[in-house]
């Protein structure tokens, strides 16, 4: 019964609520193996009350012992609580129904690479062997928005040519809940997205391709989501510093933050709709401080 349950929220997410499909499938990685777990414990345990408050306490215990984090474990609850509100006005799923607990959890502090390792990786244009190649290029400047912009990788996968405006140094992304916003683009890493626009032109015309988007794959398709992932990962390796696409992002904000920007341009930049979100990385800069306050100051009272 549960799982139908699962299927007509995870569809009603979608059909009527309009919810992303990487939303949508969030909640369904989140509640699987929830239900999965409860329908054995209903096999297990056919006696026992349907909404017995040990299955949710045995459930996030072993998740937990299992190594998933707090920080997952009260998504997964909050993922819960909009399922059984989803549930609740329907009579043959009220004995489905749990006391979710609420759950603390300590935010991690984001990480990112230093501001001196974004210059000499950017500035120094890669050391790789085929930096006049199509693929080089485009992955240079992908890892070069990522960074210089502070998009996300699904938005950085999404952007089209018809989005980018040379003139202004504007792109036009479309982030979460579909919501449409531009960022700025700066000077030297406009010179070089016109670069691989060129290279771009050529290689689709190689591949008699007509696709708009703006990166493509070897088959001169646009790059899926994943394929951005793999091949940040792999720049990342052959430059010898560690990074993701969600570093990157992290690493745009602290790098704006502790060079005075201001926290409500740097929460419209990347699209944050709570400035609760934006401010987590007061305490990336705040951290930062206390280390060099402790390395430098002679009362500091650190050892180092």
């Amino acid at each position: 019964m549960l799982t139908k349950a699962l299927e007509s929220f995870l569809k009603d997410l979608t059909d009527t609520k309009g919810r992303a499909a990487r939303t949508v499938e969030a909640y369904r990685r989140d509640l699987s193996p929830w239900v999965g777990f409860l329908e054995r414990q209903f096999k297990a345990q056919p006696s026992a009350a349907k909404n017995d408050p040990l299955f949710l306490r045995v459930y996030l215990r072993e998740r937990s012992e299992g190594g998933v984090s707090n920080r997952s474990l009260a998504r997964f609850l909050s993922a819960l609580s909009s399922f059984q509100r989803f549930m609740l006005p329907h009579q043959k799923y009220q004995p489905y129904l749990f006391k979710i607990p609420k759950m603390k959890y300590s935010a991690d502090i984001p990480r990112f690479i230093s501001q001196k390792d974004a210059i000499k990786l950017f500035e120094q244009g890669g050391t790789r062997e085929d930096k006049q190649s199509y693929f080089y290029r485009r992955d240079f400047i992908m890892v070069s928005l990522l960074y210089v912009t502070g998009i996300r990788r699904e938005e950085l996968a999404a952007i089209s040519l018809s989005d980018i405006d040379q003139k202004r140094g504007m792109i036009t992304v479309l982030g979460k809940g579909n919501k449409i916003r531009q960022v700025p683009v700066g000077d030297r890493t406009l010179s070089d997205l016109r670069q691989y626009l060129v290279a771009r032109t050529e290689f689709a015309s190689l591949k008699e391709s007509a696709t708009v988007a703006l990166f493509l794959n070897r088959s001169g398709e646009r790059l899926s989501i994943r394929s951005v992932d793999r091949l940040v990962g792999k720049f990342a390796r052959s430059e010898g510093v560690d990074f993701t696409p969600h570093t990157l992002r992290h690493s745009f904000a602290t790098h704006l933050l502790e060079n005075g920007a201001d926290l409500m341009l740097i929460k419209e930049i990347l699209g944050h709709s709570s400035l609760s979100t934006t401010q987590k990385y007061t305490h990336v800069t705040a951290e930062t401080m206390k280390k060099t306050y402790r390395r430098a100051h002679p009362r500091s009272g650190s050892s180092e």
